[in-house]
């Protein structure tokens, strides 16, 4: 039998400091595990993480390391961390999506950004970035390939789907996943600049005005010492709702940051008792103007040009 849909929910959404070292996989893992469980003290039972998560583990790789093989590095610590990680949503029983890190292609050659998924139930969803930054898709940088799938997870009677970092501001995104019935959008991100953290945040923004719908967006702060002459990170959390008056006008559930460090493991943002049964009538029906999923496909374009020289 389905399961009920829920009327709240609370999300945590950490923006990890990246800047913290590490001596090793297992002081992650224990950094995580005491983050999941401030979580869920405050009652949250969905934790997300920022994208390129995995960057902090270069807080302990070896010196030598070539950039170009950073990449491949982090996927190798990434088997050891989801292994790690997929046990701690059942005991927290808590949904975690653990950022992103690079995993390998199927063709064994190329990586992927990707966002892991693990569920209380047992269940383990990959979504893999579709639409890169030209630093990722760099060859003589990190050299990634983009995904091209939408993943839509039903869980505790929600729908939900994860976007990441730049996704989020990708109209044609977002029109294919306005007739898709959303509750909850999770977007990991990471921003060197606070114009890329406005881009990402103020496109959340939109995208939960235009599919009627909720947007939880989290960032990293600093980088890894290593990182430190060819990087930045800037960042902080939000949740974002319709923009109608049940629900407070502005649009706005919960805010932190944006900074570009912090101290200890990183601030984390306690989203409470979020009204997804509210804005799930107001989808199916009830907001004060949202048309429903809309297509412009019918309309015409007219140009007018001006005199020719």
């Amino acid at each position: 039998m389905a399961a009920e849909p829920l009327e709240t929910i609370t999300v945590a959404l950490w923006a990890a400091n990246l800047a913290t070292r590490l001596n090793g996989i297992a002081a992650w893992i224990a950094t995580v595990d005491q983050e999941l469980a401030e979580a869920n003290a405050a009652g949250a039972r969905i934790f997300v993480m920022p994208e390129f998560v995995s960057e902090h583990w270069l807080s302990y790789a070896p010196e030598t390391l070539p950039v170009t093989e950073e990449i491949s590095w982090m996927a190798e610590q990434g088997e050891a961390a989801v292994a790690a990680l997929k046990p701690l949503a059942a005991r927290y029983d808590m949904a975690i999506l653990a950022g992103t890190m690079p995993v390998k292609a199927e063709n064994g050659r190329d990586h992927l950004n990707r966002a892991w998924l693990m569920l209380p139930d047992g269940r383990t969803i990959a979504y893999d970035k579709v639409v890169l930054t030209p630093g990722e898709k760099n060859p003589d940088a990190w050299n990634l390939v983009p995904g091209d799938k939408i993943q839509v997870v039903e869980w505790q009677g929600l729908r939900m789907a994860p976007l990441v970092c730049l996704d989020v501001e990708m109209p044609a995104l977002a029109h294919r996943l306005a007739s898709l019935d959303l509750d909850l959008i999770l977007v990991p991100s990471m921003t060197a600049l606070r114009s890329g953290y406005r881009r990402v945040f103020d496109c959340a923004k939109a995208r939960a005005v235009e599919l009627q719908t909720l947007v939880c967006t989290v960032g990293a702060i600093g980088v890894p010492q290593r990182m430190e002459a060819r990087d930045s990170n800037i960042s902080g959390a939000a949740v974002y709702t319709p923009c109608e008056a049940i629900l407070g006008f502005d649009g706005i559930a919960g805010s932190i940051g944006p900074w570009s460090e912090t101290e200890g493991p990183g601030p984390m943002l306690i989203a409470r008792d979020l009204p997804v049964g509210t804005v799930r009538r107001l989808r199916h029906g009830h907001a004060e103007v949202w048309p429903g999923p809309w297509s412009a496909e019918h309309l015409t374009v007219e140009a007018h040009s001006g005199p020719r020289d």
